[in-house]
């Protein structure tokens, strides 16, 4: 042990320096010390290893619109390969003002109020960063998205945490107001809801509303499934209510409206004045997103009928589910909008949910999300989420494996 002592005493001061330069090098002070592999990740990975059908992690297993694939050829044989401006392809923005009015009657400035951003996460990171200061408090609506909160942390805000209440994954509203302080610097929404599949109605809305008049709080509202509602529900858009709208970032993902998740293409709608300062972040992470596929869609949102039957075409995929998962052990909860539903498995194990979706993957063949993973806490339930924008051959083979649990 002496010797030990006296080599470290003799290499300190020979080479002093270089030692600070590989401690400090290799150090880093860690801005997410909690935060691992996400569980999509995970868990998509043990569907890869075990060849389990992945009803886990949200995309379709099916083709997306040959049509508008042969748009972004034909623009990029055109010479559309380079940079558009920083706020995205103005045909494009122009086209999305025209949808906004159509769906939900209110005038959007295409200059100065829509952003492209490449995906839908990605603009809810920089409506965050936008606003939050050290020290801020947000809340958040748990199960929540998982990126929700780690972009939180990220800039020093602090996630204050509202259960849903279970089973229907209801808001609290009077929680809510107990909740808010004047540290409170944004509510954060998500309707239709991932990962529940619960949607917000008119009264939700106006509670809202109630809330955060006369205040300095700002909201964040998540509406990539806009268009995947079912049960004849209207979608309550923020940009339905152009004084919410005054303080709120609304986020969307043309990968949800047109099954092309890996394009990562999205955009942000704000007020003026806000998105001025949402594009100050923006500019330095994003300069530009991919011009072809600005170019295709900027002709082919004018296309009604393909955004308007999506709805009813992932409500048929939701029953057809249903109705498959009446043959298992499964106690399935409603799901009115986005492409998942959540089911409880109380007759079939009283493990953890993780622990049950690692089993029935490697066991069974199919692969789920346990909804534990989208609280901070881990709340346990014992729900698992499954992801039903697949081909009617992949339910069907995922219901027969599950009537064996």
């Amino acid at each position: 042990m002496i010797r030990l002592t006296n080599l470290l005493n003799f290499i300190l001061q020979k080479h002093k320096s270089y030692l600070y330069v590989i401690i400090f090098a290799l150090y880093i002070h860690s801005k997410l010390p909690n935060v691992g592999t996400t569980i999509f990740t995970t868990m998509s990975g043990l569907a890869n290893q075990y060849n389990a059908i992945n009803l886990g992690q949200g995309f379709p297993d099916y083709q997306m619109s040959e049509e508008l694939m042969n748009k972004v050829n034909e623009v990029m044989h055109k010479g559309w390969n380079q940079y558009v401006p920083m706020q995205g392809y103005m045909p494009l923005r122009e086209s999305i003002a025209e949808k906004a009015e159509f769906l939900y009657s209110t005038r959007i400035n295409p200059d100065t109020q829509i952003t492209i951003t490449p995906g839908g996460t990605y603009a809810i990171y920089t409506a965050l960063t936008t606003v939050l200061q050290p020290g801020d408090e947000v809340i958040v609506f748990e199960p929540a998205y998982d990126s929700y909160i780690p972009n939180i942390e990220i800039n020093g805000a602090v996630p204050v945490l509202i259960d849903l209440k279970f089973p229907e994954y209801k808001i609290d509203w009077q929680e809510v107001k107990r909740k808010v302080t004047p540290k409170t610097r944004m509510i954060m929404l998500n309707s239709p809801h991932n990962p529940t599949g619960a949607v917000l109605g008119e009264e939700d809305i106006q509670q809202l509303w109630a809330i955060v008049k006369d205040t300095n709080i700002f909201i964040l509202s998540d509406e990539v499934y806009e268009h995947l509602i079912f049960d004849n529900i209207p979608h309550q858009s923020i940009l339905r209510y152009p004084d919410l709208l005054e303080r709120s970032f609304v986020c969307f993902s043309f990968g949800k409206t047109y099954n092309c998740t890996g394009w990562k293409l999205g955009y942000c709608i704000s007020s003026p004045e806000t998105m001025a300062e949402f594009r100050k972040v923006h500019q330095f992470n994003c300069f530009s997103c991919h011009t072809p596929s600005q170019v295709a869609l900027a002709e082919y949102l004018k296309k009604k009928e393909d955004y308007l039957s999506l709805g009813g075409i992932m409500q048929q995929k939701r029953d057809y589910f249903v109705d498959l998962m009446k043959s298992t052990k499964f106690d399935m909860l409603s799901s009115h909008g986005s492409y998942f539903i959540c089911a409880q498995y109380n007759r079939i194990s009283d493990e953890g949910d993780k622990d049950f979706a690692v089993r029935i993957t490697k066991e069974f063949g199919v692969a789920t999300i346990p909804v534990s993973s989208f609280y901070k806490a881990g709340t346990d339930n014992k729900v698992v989420r499954f992801c039903f924008s697949k081909k009617n051959e992949t339910l069907e083979a995922a219901a027969e494996k599950f009537c064996n649990l």
